[in-house]
């Protein structure tokens, strides 16, 4: 890559990353109602982007061959356990992934 092509570049990166942290407040003011739809995606789309992260963490999961998906099933057991008793993400999530990890390793 040329020195001007990395100029371009960093360029385009920076007002992209500008422009997707300004733009909601020129959009959005504070004396306007954030309109319905904005609301509804709000609502719903957290929910819709842990509910695609499980799906890709778990594409590669071989159910017919051994261990069949079961040292993922148990981590997903600790982490669903663990986050309805303690609501803690961070705690929960680092729970299944340690359990995983020990799982495959001595597996």
């Amino acid at each position: 890559m040329t020195d001007l092509q990395l100029i371009i570049t960093v360029l385009a990166m920076a007002v992209a990353t500008i422009l997707t942290r300004f733009l909601p407040f020129f959009l959005f003011p504070d004396h306007k109602p954030i309109p319905k739809f904005v609301s509804f995606l709000a609502d719903r789309l957290p929910f819709a982007s842990l509910g695609m992260l499980v799906v890709y963490a778990l594409k590669d999961v071989k159910l017919f061959e051994t261990p069949f998906g079961l040292y993922e099933l148990i981590s997903l057991l600790i982490i669903t356990l663990f986050h309805t008793w303690k609501r803690n993400t961070l705690l929960s999530i680092g729970l299944g992934f340690t359990t995983y990890l020990i799982l495959i390793n001595i597996g």
